[in-house]
């Protein structure tokens, strides 16, 4: 049985349907590509996965249980640009954002900051971050819970060539682990290089899957 199901899923707004009768399914274990130009409807679905928008019609599974929109998910999310508190340094942002489910794990999160590059005793304010560092700040974020299941649009923005040597090698380690990822790019050397599975859409349509 797939690990995620997405069924007849229907997304519009107004005149336009960004997504249009997409039907999928994903295994658990993998990395699974989603590819298209600006406007394909990738972060679309994602944010309907992860229960950000709700769909017009049609239903998501994860892990056999139907998504509820607006309802907290147990997913690890990188979506459009990430939101940090710019006056506080990167361990401190992830502090913060681990202790609203969890009691405090300095240690842990210091482990999650090194496995992608970033210092956790740099006391730099994240708003002196470059582009770089607060895309890894993301990452860190993304996977600090655990989760079973990541959702990472574009997460290779922002990166030099080093970053996303070191990223892609993380994320292989993670789907080693058995986490399930689910990543969108407009770079088909990432899809080609990491994912296991690859789907194109086009204005809201599936037009291949490989």
């Amino acid at each position: 049985m797939a690990y995620i199901e997405i069924r007849e899923l229907v997304k519009e707004f107004k005149e336009i349907r960004a997504l249009d009768q997409v039907s999928l399914s994903f295994d658990q274990g993998q990395i699974h590509g989603i590819i298209g130009r600006n406007g394909s409807g990738k972060t679309v679905m994602l944010k309907c996965i992860c229960g950000f928008m709700k769909p017009t019609s049609g239903e998501i599974l994860v892990g056999g249980k139907k998504i509820v929109p607006g309802k907290r998910q147990a997913m690890g999310i990188i979506i459009e640009v990430p939101g940090f508190i710019d006056q506080k340094s990167g361990l401190k942002n992830l502090e913060y954002l681990y202790g609203l489910n969890h009691r405090p794990d300095r240690n842990k999160l210091k482990k999650t900051m090194e496995k992608v590059g970033l210092d956790p005793e740099n006391k730099k304010p994240v708003g002196k971050y470059s582009l770089g560092m607060r895309q890894r700040l993301a990452i860190a974020q993304a996977i600090m819970e655990e989760p079973e299941l990541l959702l990472l649009d574009e997460p290779m923005n922002g990166l030099d060539n080093k970053g996303v040597e070191d990223i892609r090698e993380l994320l292989k380690k993670l789907a080693k682990e058995g986490k399930t990822i689910i990543l969108a790019s407009h770079s088909r050397e990432d899809i080609s290089l990491l994912c296991d599975t690859v789907t194109e859409l086009d204005h809201g349509k599936i037009i291949l899957t490989a």
